[in-house]
């Protein structure tokens, strides 16, 4: 072992200290910054790899839309089928209605889908709690776990669809009954807001409740794993032709300004947070300063037995090196033991403060996410390594310019 990395070791656990206090303060310091750090853009990453979670398995990964109806669905569906990279379509209408039950109106969003074609889309099976996705047809709805409660509906219920449709006819003096279905099935996504204003009803009752015909609103499709997005996206625009009614987006592009905007949040949270990091090398730093003053007389001997500038700076380089790859492995193993345990935490929190409810109207998802991308934490241990022996270059400098005579003179 190199004699500068045997006195790092040396000065950082001498003998007869289980571990100094110096070195503990150096290394919490890190490890409190490291750790905030991989539970906050964890988190952050985790609210992004959910809505996008939420947006593929509810609207598929390329969603092609009309600017008007679009008249000619299997037609539509062919030629998308056709495009290198496309594994499956289903076709999709949509727009708000009115239930009723007991006397008791919402409006949610309903949304008709093709019972044969939508589960190799999206996985709507794996989110219906109650009831089974293959009971519904066209004289049955599948309401969202919230619009239940809030209706007071169950398996088994007979609720009332008032359409815009049943509307336009009272305004031509004509008369039409709002449409009764029955429930057969309750599901939840996992996000409070769309867990309180979906229903599902079969592409031909939508079709019957809007007056569409054989028009549907647009067509979700399912990609290979490997096909590349975007370019995917672009040769579907080019199949359906310039003169066409449609265009084909990406769940990316759909949702691109709110994505966006998280990412800058994610971003902000790491730069602000890696201050903690910079502070605690700040402390590190004076602590060696105060060691290289402490022992001015022993670099003076170590210059006198013919160590080199170098070698005498190498020797604090080391210390701080050993003091972030230490207190970044601390970091680490705190932080993700808090995302470990982090929904147990938030829930005895929220017990405390009552805010149950608050927090889900306000995040959204029932549970705290959290998801850490591999780039994301190697640029937190590459900081925080490189920001610590960063923190000893001033000392070591210091060292350095030490003088062998004037140090052994020194009281």
């Amino acid at each position: 072992m190199p004699w500068p990395l045997y006195l790092a070791f040396k000065q950082l656990f001498p003998s007869g200290k289980k571990f100094p206090f110096f070195t503990a303060v150096s290394v919490l310091g890190v490890a409190l910054g490291v750790a905030l750090l991989i539970v906050s853009v964890s988190v952050m990453g985790g609210f992004g790899y959910q809505i996008k979670q939420m947006i593929v398995d509810t609207q598929g990964e390329v969603q092609v839309r009309g600017y008007g109806l679009l008249n000619q669905p299997d037609a539509l569906q062919e030629k998308i089928a056709s495009v290198p990279g496309v594994v499956a379509t289903t076709p999709f209408a949509e727009g708000v209605a009115m239930l009723e039950f007991n006397r008791k109106p919402e409006y949610p969003m309903i949304q008709g889908i093709d019972i044969n074609r939508v589960n190799d889309v999206v996985p709507l099976r794996r989110f219906v709690r109650l009831g089974e996705l293959d009971h519904l047809d066209d004289d049955s709805v599948i309401l969202s776990a919230k619009l239940a409660i809030s209706l007071g509906a169950r398996l088994g219920s007979m609720v009332e669809v008032y359409s815009p449709l049943l509307l336009d006819k009272m305004k031509r003096d004509e008369i039409m009954l709002p449409r009764e279905l029955e429930v057969v099935g309750i599901f939840e996504i996992g996000h409070q807001q769309l867990d309180s204003s979906i229903v599902l009803v079969t592409l031909r009752t939508m079709q019957d409740l809007y007056g569409l015909g054989n028009a549907v609103h647009g067509v979700n499709m399912k990609l290979d794993p490997n096909a590349d997005i975007d370019a995917t996206v672009t040769k579907i625009n080019e199949a359906l032709g310039r003169d066409s009614n449609a265009a084909a987006r990406s769940w990316i592009e759909a949702n691109q300004d709110f994505l966006f905007v998280l990412q800058l949040e994610k971003n902000m949270i790491f730069f602000l947070l890696t201050f903690i990091i910079i502070v605690a090398a700040f402390s590190v730093t004076s602590s060696l300063l105060i060691s290289v003053v402490r022992k001015t007389r022993e670099i003076g001997l170590l210059g006198a037995l013919g160590a080199s500038s170098r070698e005498v700076a190498m020797c604090f380089c080391f210390q701080g090196f050993f003091i972030g790859v230490a207190g970044t492995g601390v970091g680490l193993a705190l932080g993700f033991t808090f995302l470990r345990f982090r929904n147990d935490m938030i829930r005895i929190f929220t017990e405390l403060t009552g805010s149950e409810e608050v927090l889900a109207r306000f995040y959204q998802f029932s549970q705290l996410p959290a998801h850490t991308l591999r780039e994301d934490l190697i640029l937190i241990i590459v900081c925080a390594v490189v920001i610590s022996t960063l923190a000893g270059l001033l000392p070591a400098w210091r060292a350095a310019k030490l003088k062998p005579v004037e140090a052994l003179r020194s009281e």
